[in-house]
């Protein structure tokens, strides 16, 4: 059975070939392709109108998808920002990172290795690459600004707009310098999008990627004021009535430069809704241990002559299969030092086809507590008043058949007895090869938590 462990590590060069080769034969657009990543911050599956969000109006995201492919199956990195962002970022399940482990805090030393290979290092040096909005991989000594991680160009705030204190900082990577700013929480949406679009309009003649990496939906909402009561969903809806306006400048400016053909723009979340926000009816919330609410996110991906139009596909995929596609679509080679957990969804992007994994798995912080397939879900724990219990452990087992109950309300365990064995095999199997991964250094604040069931887990 193909597991993680069967990623193809190919040559440089023998890769770079036969990759171009496919692309022709693909119909893949002869320019490499610009690749935009609209990055949402806790937006959830329930959100926007695409999506069925019923107070909240999305008429430029509900344009894209009906000029691209709508992916119902989508999974973020992980349930949590700095863990999902590492994950979209380095094609790596986050645990292998060394950031699988909470969210970055002012105080936190922690960061992005410059040993990880990133989207931006990855498209060098035939790509102009710029990174707009939030960070939240690592601010102090060598992980910071993302700059030393193969962006040319940064303009953002390096954590999310909850924490103090903020500052907005400009960096950019052939003069070295780093210029900071104070924050006007009302104008960041706007701000992060209009460095963008002066990015992307001043790399028009040759390939570029970007990542417009939004604060919001994130707590607290700074909705600029012409959204202001805009939507039925108060701060949180006006933020998301905010965000849609961007994608449609977005839209709008590709058209104006020509260039919508030759752009692939993705609409996505780190990861589900916190405390505001819908996850459209799936099991919890952000940080929710291995249901779909932590995990399950819009995905939008257009490029008109490229991406069919009106599309919709159930293929399970996840943030870790964006470095590889886009990899594949520029042509470059896949980082052969380091384990890529990804695969290249091009194919289920374009042709529907199904997915590239038989599994994927599902942590909450470094600890691998689910796995889903295609049509399954088998989950090992849950939140009881606040504490993760490990049911699966103390007898109970949930086994969920996504197919008819989305929601993860009804555990199947006792009527798919082979389908729970082979569930129980491949949790084993991750749960091994991950294990010796974990961070040794866990903040004292979590050690408590995690000492009052660990006896019961092992």
């Amino acid at each position: 059975m193909p597991r993680r462990r069967d990623i193809l590590q190919w040559g440089a060069g023998s890769l770079a070939l036969a990759a171009l080769a496919g692309a022709a034969k693909a119909g893949t657009p002869a320019r490499k392709p610009n690749i935009v990543v609209i990055l949402c911050d806790d937006l959830g599956f329930g959100d926007v109108s695409t999506y069925g969000a019923r107070n909240i109006a999305t008429p430029a995201i509900d344009q894209m998808a009906r000029e691209g492919v709508t992916l119902t199956n989508y999974y973020s990195a992980a349930n949590l920002c700095t863990p999902s962002r590492a994950g979209l970022l380095t094609g790596r399940y986050p645990i292998r990172t060394g950031l699988g482990y909470e969210v970055i805090m002012v105080d936190d030393d922690r960061g992005l290795p410059l040993s990880e290979v990133t989207i931006a290092n990855a498209l060098k040096p035939d790509y102009a690459t710029g990174l707009f909005g939030k960070w939240h991989l690592g601010h102090r000594g060598p992980y910071w600004p993302p700059t030393k991680h193969g962006f040319d160009k940064f303009f953002g705030i390096p954590y999310s707009h909850d924490m103090k204190p903020l500052a907005l900082y400009a960096a950019d990577a052939a003069t070295g310098t780093v210029v900071k700013s104070d924050v006007d929480y009302p104008m960041l949406q706007q701000q992060f999008y209009e460095h963008a679009e002066a990015f992307i309009e001043a790399n028009r003649d040759r390939p570029f990627f970007v990542e417009l990496a939004l604060s919001a939906p994130h707590l607290p909402e700074f909705p600029h004021p012409p959204f202001k009561g805009t939507s039925g969903a108060g701060p949180y809806g006006d933020v998301v009535r905010e965000i849609d306006s961007i994608v449609g400048r977005l839209l709008k400016k590709l058209a104006d430069l020509g260039l919508e053909k030759d752009t692939l723009v993705i609409f996505t979340s780190d990861n589900g809704p916190w405390f505001e926000g819908s996850s459209g009816g799936l099991r919890e919330r952000k940080g929710g241990g291995a249901y779909d609410g932590g995990y399950h996110v819009p995905f939008i991906a257009r490029q008109p002559g490229f991406i069919p139009a009106g599309k919709t596909v159930d293929a399970m995929a996840m943030g870790i299969d964006l470095l590889p596609t886009f990899c594949s679509l520029a042509g470059k080679a896949l980082p052969a030092h380091v384990t890529i957990d990804g695969r290249d969804i091009t194919d289920v992007l374009r042709h529907g086809a199904p997915s590239p994994h038989d599994e994927l798995v599902l942590f909450d912080n470094e600890d691998v507590v689910g796995i889903r397939t295609q049509s399954y879900k088998y989950v090992t724990s849950a939140y009881y008043r606040g504490m993760r219990l490990p049911f699966a452990l103390l007898g109970y087992e949930e086994l969920y058949d996504l197919r008819r109950d989305p929601s993860e309300s009804y555990s199947v365990a006792a009527e798919q007895p082979d389908v729970l064995a082979d569930m129980k095999r491949r949790f084993e199997a991750a749960r091994k090869e991950f294990a010796p991964l974990k961070h040794k250094d866990i903040p004292p604040v979590f050690k408590k938590m995690r000492a009052q069931y660990e006896h019961l887990r092992d």
